[in-house]
């Protein structure tokens, strides 16, 4: 059910990112879905992993290098499923930002 949960945070996160930033674009919230669910498990499958072989640069940079693997990967799902895009790399380092920031928000406000 908590996976369930996260999913649709995710989504919800990543339509509205869509519906504020003009360089990201969603077909609809199907989509928004789908795109959650692949993130979430590219996140699972290869985060451990980069996380691993990055750890010097993650802590030489206090952890701000997470955002870059986080948007490469978010780079990565873009290139997956049809009706999601992002305009550039930077639009989707900005974008990776802001999944963190709205999931961190969201599930602070849903535990308080």
């Amino acid at each position: 059910m908590e996976i369930l949960l996260n999913i649709l945070i995710l989504a919800g996160i990543i339509y509205v990112i869509d519906l504020l930033l003009p360089a990201v674009h969603v077909d609809g919230i199907g989509t928004a879905i789908v795109v959650a669910i692949v993130y979430s498990l590219i996140n699972f499958l290869l985060g451990w992993f980069f996380t691993f072989i990055t750890f010097p640069l993650i802590f030489l940079t206090l952890g701000l290098f997470k955002f870059v693997i986080n948007a490469f990967f978010l780079w990565l799902t873009d290139k997956l499923i049809k009706g999601f895009r992002i305009d550039g790399f930077g639009w989707t380092l900005v974008t990776a930002l802001l999944i963190s920031l709205g999931s961190t928000v969201v599930h602070s406000l849903i535990r308080f």
